[in-house]
């Protein structure tokens, strides 16, 4: 599966920061300092309905992690899957009346229109469940094997008291995992399981579902933590640098596949950081496909936004909080990328070599947008109230906002 195409990342004086971010695991910031080649893995979409704003806001979030790291000089190597047979997917189809297949191959075609308009930087290695199953297979085949996993009614199950470290990602309360899973994909009163929390593996074939040579799993197709963990581990190796998605992965998803990885591998951890982008909402309920209270990026730009105003949009907001889209949010970007473009518009102005650190400070602080944002501001005003004499301010702040905020003044 291709990705989308790379826009440029300009190169800026100096050399930018090492990232301190917000680990799920530990629940504090850690400092990340990875080797010259930074590797993260970011959970793609489920293409029934793409791309809505809270999909924008993730891969908007993980983007950022990338430029810092580009800005201190190092490659990196991102990984994003697509999972492309699942529940959800199977199930709009036959409400649309549509092949499953059509349906998969539309949205994330769509998926990567956005992401472009965006100017979301792609990954290396854009891998969906169907393409991953040949991987998939021996790594639960392993699991079973190895008493870690076992069969129900032609089922194969993960056993979570196999990992030893289960539940160090969200640290939750069994409680709330079994709330989380019941609502979230998992079957937790399935009789017959050894523990309710035990995700499925492999799901044996089903009448009128697509389903695929197992080997000695039988016909089936895989479940869906195992399909990010084969692609994690086949494209970046254990204890990578970055985990990422949006906080509704925590559990079950992350916790899982973590789990998965570990026991498979007797590494620990997967990750050295699982970072998790906060929720947007619409009217006071967060953005989601089962409720419908979706503002698609396709539609905005259809509607003539430019896209980097919707970026400005969610740049507005801290990657981990939980936010509202509304009206205003969308008003006041159009707003500001106006008075910024206006401001790079003049052939000279205040020196923005200041601008430029304070853009890698507030970045490599937990990626605090916010006051990036502020900073470009103050610039913008002192650009329009004094002026100045520095012929390189105004295209050097051009520079740094494209590579750092991913916003093309």
């Amino acid at each position: 599966m291709h990705a989308w195409p790379a826009s440029e990342v300009p190169a800026l004086p100096g050399k930018g920061r090492d990232l301190r971010i917000h680990d799920t695991a530990t629940g504090g910031r850690v400092t990340l300092a990875p080797g010259p080649v930074a590797r993260i893995y970011v959970c793609g979409i489920t293409p029934y309905d793409a791309t809505h704003m809270g999909h924008a806001a993730t891969y908007n979030a993980f983007d950022l992690v990338q430029r810092v790291w580009l800005d201190t000089k190092r490659q990196v190597h991102y990984v994003q899957n697509v999972t492309d047979v699942d529940d959800p997917l199977l199930e709009r189809a036959i409400r649309d009346g549509i092949d499953w297949v059509g349906l998969a191959e539309r949205e994330t075609a769509l998926f990567r229109e956005d992401m472009t308009a965006l100017r979301m930087l792609p990954p290396q290695h854009y891998i969906g469940a169907v393409e991953a199953i040949p991987g998939i297979i021996p790594l639960v085949e392993q699991l079973r094997d190895s008493g870690a996993a076992y069969e129900l009614e032609g089922d194969i199950y993960f056993s979570v008291e196999a990992d030893p470290h289960f539940g160090q990602v969200s640290n939750y309360d069994t409680q709330l995992m079994r709330h989380l899973s019941a609502e979230r994909g998992g079957d937790p009163d399935r009789p017959g399981k050894k523990n309710p929390l035990d995700p499925m593996l492999w799901m044996a074939a089903r009448e009128g579902e697509p389903s695929w040579d197992g080997g000695s799993l039988g016909p089936g197709r895989p479940g869906w933590h195992i399909e990010c963990v084969a692609i994690a581990l086949d494209h970046l190796g254990m204890g990578f640098d970055v985990q990422g998605g949006g906080s509704d992965l925590i559990f079950p998803h992350h916790e899982m596949g973590a789990s998965h990885a570990q026991t498979l591998t007797g590494e620990f951890p997967m990750a050295k950081a699982y970072v998790h982008a906060g929720m947007v909402a619409l009217h006071g309920e967060k953005m989601s496909k089962s409720k419908g209270n979706l503002v698609f990026v396709s539609r905005l730009r259809r509607d003539g936004v430019d896209p980097a105003a919707i970026r400005l949009a969610l740049l507005s907001h801290r990657y981990r909080d939980d936010w509202e889209w509304t009206d205003q949010v969308l008003e006041t970007a159009v707003e500001r990328l106006g008075r910024w473009r206006a401001a790079v518009s003049r052939p000279d102005g205040p020196s923005a070599d200041a601008l430029v650190e304070e853009l890698r400070e507030a970045l490599s602080d937990d990626l605090d947008t916010p006051t990036a944002l502020a900073a470009v501001d103050r610039w913008a005003e002192l650009q329009t109230a004094e002026g100045g004499t520095d012929e390189s301010a105004p295209g050097l702040v051009s520079r740094a906002v494209d590579a750092l905020l991913g916003v093309a003044l």
